[in-house]
């Protein structure tokens, strides 16, 4: 048969559910594997995950046939999951849509054999159809059958490290007429199979195959050493082949067959094998290599009670549109089998067919003893791909990959709390390596999906991505000598004036008062006093207003109040702050002769520039008092809605008393709102190793890190990070000439974690630049325009 029409000869006789009734008689159980990232995994998870491979497997009835196949197409970055509506994220989405890339879907198959036999004779036609023995029902042995793999399935989902899910009858028949169409797409066609290649309308075949003992070297393993990434101070892992994985970069699939046997039946074979090579050893020195490769598999069946022998078959069928192009692939794929000290067989001809159309799931029972090494479930378990492509989550924040740089969203907000408890970030990097660039890069994704921003800042980093949404932004820069325009008096009606309002102003004025220990009854005393005061002055409410107030009724306050002098000191209060009052020394932060309270309210992202008061203490303190009643009238007011808080420059803020405190505030007053904090550090040493430190880390489950030159190992003690975690740290590279420039990051969201890349189109980056020529560029034509979109697009003209 040199032409094959899938419609005449089609493999499938039905589908139940995930069950496919093939029409030589075999039965077939379809799963979507759903495997780790690349990069992601340890050296201990890849021996995890052969564990788990082969516990699962080693009870399978004898007979079965186990078919993984992990299918590997060249494509473009589709960007239909990016958001496309703002000027950075057109920008975005026009940067990446398009991208080459390869994409990666992994297949596993449980094959019930007719009569459980596997002894198929060389050159089986797989289209032909069995009458007899037909699985018209589930009679009692693929009952069993299904029992087995179902146990087997739920084994491999527990261990959690990768997911089995059943396919859909659609999924099942849209994948073998994908493989039988040659993945050609737009069209139909035949198979023509040539004697130099196979020939599916557009696309040309080959194949190469691991189908003797004679093809292994010395030793298979779960992992080995990955040369890109390895240093000589640390040692990054990946699987076994993953060079013939996604790192081939060609379209390709990979089939690993495993024919589950009888152990005892083989130990016998292998004895009269030996016996009858010991005789001939003579005659060539190829009958001593097969003895001793089968004397050592012998002796491990013997020594180790758990050991399942199988017969194997790997193959890798590639294809290209252009012919010539199939040596060069071939050629590459023989230099990754090298690095593993394996020598691959080329079929040609009848052989190529037959191994082309019987790793099609339904005919893996085709192929003949000459097509199988035999050897141990664990050896042909190391052969297993256990890593796939990043994964992006439904919605999230936009990174780029290690493998092609395309996008892949990740969830660091986590709505049902599936990786984390608590969305609380931090960003770690020295000077210079980008952290408010990665910070501008979060928090300006989390505002156009409608998060509201409180930003802390020291250095002015925010204010040119905040201007490219003027009416929602605003902006409060402290100068010398002016007010930041925060009034936490100022209430719009009387509604405003709820319990939780009377609470937080009582708060704010007993630490104005610097108060320590605060007793019930004072905290009582001085939610009456503000009562009264509202009820007497609603219109221009103020710090002043108040002073005045309890100025003008000193003498009668506490009697009219019923409250005792030592609950509230009239003197005390008028004492300590006549300095924020009339032309007290600190008034001027006070004064309300451009109150922009009410603008506050209404703005989806406010920007503290506290530059010029960093080491001012007494007015840095008031400054985060003020903030915070900011933030008690926006993103503590409603709890459905996002709010994020950012302290950047942390470091210089934790330099005056009490300012950890009152962060320790703010994350466990975080935890009752829909809310995140997010602190950036250059070094974790920069905060205190005490409590409050260790409960804000405790209470921190995202993790950024960017490139630090004097190593992770800080980092590594005070966040608990495991080895592989350092070896991620450790293998960080950025990129920073070239067409594609980049920077590489660890994320590590609750226990998941890997390296990820920053990569943005020129508009993005020149809104996330915060300071040098570039920038200045910017401001200036920005100052001429006031417009921040047509500046940064005059700016890239002029590039």
């Amino acid at each position: 048969m040199n032409r094959i029409n899938l419609s005449v000869y089609h493999p499938i006789l039905s589908i139940e559910n995930h069950i496919v009734f093939a029409n030589n008689s075999n039965v077939v159980l379809c799963y979507k594997a759903e495997l780790p990232e690349i990069y992601s995994l340890s050296e201990k998870d890849f021996e995890d995950l052969h564990g788990s491979w082969f516990k699962a497997f080693k009870s399978l009835p004898i007979s079965t046939v186990i078919h993984k196949q992990d299918i590997y197409k060249k494509s473009n970055y589709k960007a239909d999951k990016l958001p496309n509506e703002s000027f950075l994220e057109k920008a975005t989405f026009n940067h990446f849509k398009g991208r080459e890339c390869l994409t990666h879907e992994s297949y596993l198959f449980f094959i019930l054999p007719l009569d459980k036999a596997l002894n198929a004779s060389k050159f089986t036609n797989p289209f032909r159809k069995v009458e007899k023995g037909i699985h018209k029902q589930l009679d009692h042995h693929v009952k069993e059958f299904i029992a087995s793999v179902n146990d087997a399935a739920s084994f491999i989902n527990n261990s959690r490290r990768v997911s089995l899910r059943q396919l859909k009858e659609n999924e099942i028949l849209a994948l073998t007429d994908a493989y039988f169409n040659g993945f050609n797409e737009g069209f139909d066609t035949d198979i023509q199979l040539k004697k130099s290649d196979i020939e599916i309308g557009d696309n040309h075949f080959d194949v190469l195959a691991v189908n003797s003992e004679l093809c292994f070297g010395d030793a298979v393993q779960s992992s080995k050493t990955n040369d890109k990434f390895t240093s000589d101070d640390f040692v990054f892992h990946q699987g076994f082949i993953d060079g013939l994985g996604l790192n081939l970069n060609e379209n390709h699939i990979i089939n690993q067959i495993l024919y589950l046997d009888d152990k005892h039946k083989w130990r016998k074979l292998l004895d009269k094998k030996i016996e009858e090579l010991s005789k001939s050893s003579n005659f060539g020195t190829q009958n001593k290599v097969i003895q001793k490769k089968i004397e050592a598999i012998v002796a491990k069946i013997n020594e180790d009670d758990s050991s399942r022998i199988i017969r194997g078959h790997l193959n890798i069928t590639f294809w290209s549109t252009e012919a010539e192009q199939l040596s060069h692939i071939a050629s590459k794929i023989k230099t990754e089998f090298k690095e593993l000290d394996i020598v691959p067989y080329y079929p040609k001809g009848e052989e190529r067919k037959h191994y082309f159309l019987n790793s099609y799931c339904c005919f893996t029972s085709n192929f003949s003893n000459d097509d199988l090494y035999v050897t141990d479930l664990k050896h042909a378990l190391c052969l297993f791909i256990n890593n796939s492509n990043y994964k992006s989550d439904e919605q999230g924040v936009i990174f780029n990959d290690r493998q092609y740089n395309i996008p892949v969203l990740k969830d660091v907000w986590d709505e049902q709390k599936k990786r984390i408890k608590a969305r609380n970030f931090a960003i770690f990097a020295p000077t210079g390596e980008g952290k408010s660039f990665l910070a501008n890069n979060i928090l300006r994704q989390y505002f156009e999906q409608q998060v509201r921003l409180v930003i802390i800042d020291l250095g002015g980093s925010y204010s040119k991505f905040a201007k490219l949404y003027p009416d929602d932004h605003i902006i409060l820069r402290y100068e010398q000598g002016k007010n930041l325009g925060i009034n936490p008096f100022y209430i719009s009606n009387e509604a405003d004036l709820t319990p939780e309002r009377l609470e937080d102003l009582s708060i704010f004025l007993l630490e104005l008062l610097a108060e320590g220990k605060v007793s019930k009854a004072k905290e009582v005393a001085l939610k009456k006093v503000l009562r009264y005061y509202y009820n007497n002055s609603i219109d221009d409410a103020s710090l002043a207003s108040l002073y005045q107030f309890i100025d003008d009724k000193k003498d009668t306050l506490v009697q009219e109040l019923n409250i005792q002098e030592e609950h509230f000191s009239v003197y005390n209060f008028l004492h300590i702050l006549s300095e924020y009052v009339d032309d007290g020394l600190y008034s001027f932060l006070f004064s309300i002769s451009e109150d922009q309270t009410y603008k506050i309210e209404d703005k989806k992202m406010i920007v503290f520039e506290l530059d010029e008061v960093k080491d001012n203490k007494e007015i840095l303190s008031v400054m985060l008092k003020l903030i915070k009643s900011a933030i008690q009238r926006t993103i503590w007011r409603n709890r459905s809605e996002r709010g994020i808080i950012l302290f950047d420059e942390f470091a210089k803020q934790l330099k005056f008393d009490n300012v950890l405190e009152s962060v320790e505030f703010y994350y466990q007053a975080i935890r009752k709102q829909n809310g995140a904090i997010g602190i950036i550090l250059q070094s974790i040493n920069q905060l205190p190793n005490n409590s409050t430190s260790a409960s804000i880390l405790e209470n921190t489950q995202v993790i950024y890190s960017l490139r630090n030159e004097k190593g992770y190992e800080e980092l590594k003690n005070r966040l608990n990070l495991s080895s592989h975690d350092l070896n991620q740290l450790k293998s960080i590279r950025n990129n920073l000439t070239g067409n594609r420039k980049y920077t590489e990051m660890f994320i590590k969201i609750g226990k998941e974690s890997n390296i990820f890349r920053l990569e943005v189109p020129k508009e993005v980056y020149a809104a996330y630049l915060t300071d040098g020529k570039e920038n200045d560029r910017i401001i200036r034509i920005y100052e001429r325009t006031n417009n921040m979109e047509e500046a940064i697009k005059t700016f890239i003209k002029q590039l």
